[in-house]
């Protein structure tokens, strides 16, 4: 009887096994259809020197999807905005705009969020620096900015970290993280 039953075993052990394997393979070719993240880095001097890294998904479906925006390395002493923009030129050239959303102090659409030690967490759409300088934040992109702004059609875009309101001319804590739209 113990005989009998090792093969069984043996074929169920077997094929769990392939299972895993076919699972495997389906898993990392799914995820190599879908968005892969994309990482941009960038080094300032503000007082201190500051590696700043922030890392969103590199494409997204052009009809609007959420993302999930990180980063590291940021001045905790000044508040940044993440969003979806219109960038012209290289990190810190020119101010990212327009921007998905423009200024949402309401919070309802969710294209942009505020990070800033001071009032962070007060508002809709805001949050705090965590240890280091770091975020973790969720944004709603879509190709079309508004007032004939298209994404990859009419101007090129990023998602972004810029410089909040309080300090709106300083390009230093700009990161652009190039996206692409899928019809």
């Amino acid at each position: 009887m113990r005989a009998a039953l090792l093969p069984r075993a043996a074929v169920r052990l077997t094929a769990r096994a392939a299972f895993a394997a076919t699972a495997a393979v389906a898993l990392a070719l799914g995820m190599a259809g879908s968005a892969s993240a994309a990482t941009a880095t960038r080094t300032v001097t503000d007082g201190a020197t500051y590696q700043l890294s922030v890392t969103a998904p590199g494409t997204a479906a052009a009809a609007g999807e959420n993302v999930t925006v990180t980063g590291s390395g940021f001045n905790t002493a000044k508040g940044i905005y993440v969003g979806l923009c219109a960038v012209n030129g290289p990190q810190g050239a020119d101010k990212p705009t327009p921007c998905l959303g423009g200024s949402d102090q309401a919070g309802t659409t969710g294209a942009s969020h505020w990070i800033n030690n001071t009032f962070g967490g007060t508002l809709p759409n805001t949050s705090r620096f965590g240890a280091g300088g770091t975020f973790s934040v969720t944004i709603h992109v879509k190709a079309d900015l508004g007032g004939g702004q298209i994404c990859g059609e009419t101007v090129e875009c990023a998602v972004v970290t810029r410089a909040d309101h309080f300090n709106s001319a300083n390009r230093k804590y700009d990161v652009h993280v190039p996206v692409t739209f899928n019809q």
